[in-house]
């Protein structure tokens, strides 16, 4: 059985994170309806569209399964955003989540259109299960970028997903221009493969070749714990 969570340690983890978005200009909040998160994102200039698996009409994500973070600057504009949602995986894996198109539609059967496909040939997929932790939709507004802006956003979402569902995996997908710029360790994540989703939406003109970046539960719950001791590495 696992151990609790530290309710102390999850706070201060997340309070170290908010502090540093205060520093740059950026009130953190957390939400947890997703009509409202689409709505926003929607509004959101230079965004792209959020993908299926973040959107209600598509893929419905029950309270306390899901959550959201926005970002707003000095002005109540918004400056980042990311979602998060948990996967129960007890009965399958993440590439086989993946390759059925459960992990974008709540019912395939009824939203996917015949020629979408997803392959996902990375083998350490297929050994993430059990609670998995998805994080995604990650962006932030041009001027806030490259000032570590994302990685507070991703210490935000672990955070929360490590008090709400201390969760067996946290994984996400990953281009490979991000994985070349070296993000992929900036953010935190132990282990990248190549090969997670090569993915192509018809309906959604989503066409991708992303890598699978995870932790595991252990590896998030250290993340967590040492907080005080490696100061999270906040040196942007």
């Amino acid at each position: 059985m696992k151990s609790l969570a530290n309710p102390l340690h999850v706070s201060r983890f997340v309070q170290v994170h908010d502090d540093a978005a205060a520093q740059k200009g950026i009130k953190m909040s957390v939400g947890f309806d997703f009509h409202r998160y689409v709505s926003i994102t929607e509004a959101t200039p230079t965004k792209k569209r959020t993908y299926p698996n973040f959107r209600p009409d598509r893929s419905p994500i029950e309270r306390g399964d899901g959550f959201w973070i926005l970002g707003l600057d000095n002005n109540n504009e918004v400056a980042s955003v990311q979602a998060a949602r948990l996967y129960d995986l007890a009965h399958s894996n993440f590439s086989e989540h993946l390759q059925s198109l459960k992990a974008f539609y709540a019912d395939p059967t009824v939203h996917a259109h015949p020629q979408d496909r997803c392959i996902c040939v990375a083998p350490s997929a297929k050994k993430i299960t059990g609670k998995v932790a998805y994080h995604g939709d990650l962006w932030v507004r041009r001027d806030f970028r490259g000032q570590g802006v994302a990685r507070i956003m991703q210490g935000i979402a672990r955070g929360v997903s490590f008090a709400m569902w201390s969760p067996d995996f946290v994984c996400g997908l990953m281009s490979r221009l991000l994985l070349d710029k070296w993000i992929v360790t900036k953010y935190g994540y132990a282990h990248y493969e190549p090969g997670g989703s090569i993915l192509r939406l018809i309906e959604e003109n989503i066409v991708d070749d992303e890598w699978i970046n995870w932790l595991t539960g252990e590896e998030l719950r250290t993340l967590v714990d040492r907080h005080d001791r490696n100061e999270l590495l906040l040196d942007f």
